[in-house]
């Protein structure tokens, strides 16, 4: 599309404004098997190793339990077993991205922490659309493009805060 016609699609209601589109900024990224994902570094608190979690009767499988961190009791989420990928051995370079998502610390295990990259508007795409019910896409924000890297951008806050996630209260959530 050229861009002398984006003012006029624009005032067709064809093209939806920047600002709703994922935003500039520093994102830490991370390995998930074969796949690269950012998050919004300021969501982030710290990252950990690995430790094994003390396991909740019941929880499902992606919650795989609590540690506590300093006196805080943090709950662990898997995002491999959330997003449905491959599970994977946790070895040496498995660690635990500590978040904080709407005053809430919870941990994510992730394979590997890769960088902090800051992006340019202009090196986001916006996330695809799939038409399918199988895949739930609510959660990706963007396509990261970084040289020959491709990163997908998450919505990690709303991903952790998601009503199917069981973590917060629903009057936190909303």
């Amino acid at each position: 599309m050229e861009a002398s016609n984006v003012p006029a699609l624009r005032q067709q209601g064809a093209v939806t404004a920047q600002s709703a589109g994922p935003k500039s900024g520093e994102y830490l990224t991370f390995r998930l098997g074969s796949e690269e994902y950012g998050i919004d570094i300021l969501k982030v608190q710290e990252i950990r190793s690995y430790e094994a979690p003390t396991r909740i009767a019941n929880a499902p499988d992606f919650i795989k339990g609590v540690v506590n961190l300093r006196g805080v009791i943090v709950p662990i989420v898997d995002l491999r077993l959330k997003l449905g990928c491959p599970s994977a051995e946790y070895n040496s370079f498995t660690v635990v991205i500590v978040l904080n998502v709407k005053n809430r610390v919870v941990g994510a295990v992730v394979d590997s922490v890769s960088d902090v990259l800051e992006l340019s508007r202009d090196a986001i795409k916006p996330a695809p659309e799939l038409n399918t019910s199988s895949v739930d896409t609510s959660f990706i924000t963007g396509i990261g493009s970084v040289a020959e890297r491709m990163l997908i951008l998450m919505d990690i806050e709303g991903l952790m805060s998601s009503a199917e996630m069981g973590l917060m209260d629903a009057a936190i959530a909303a």
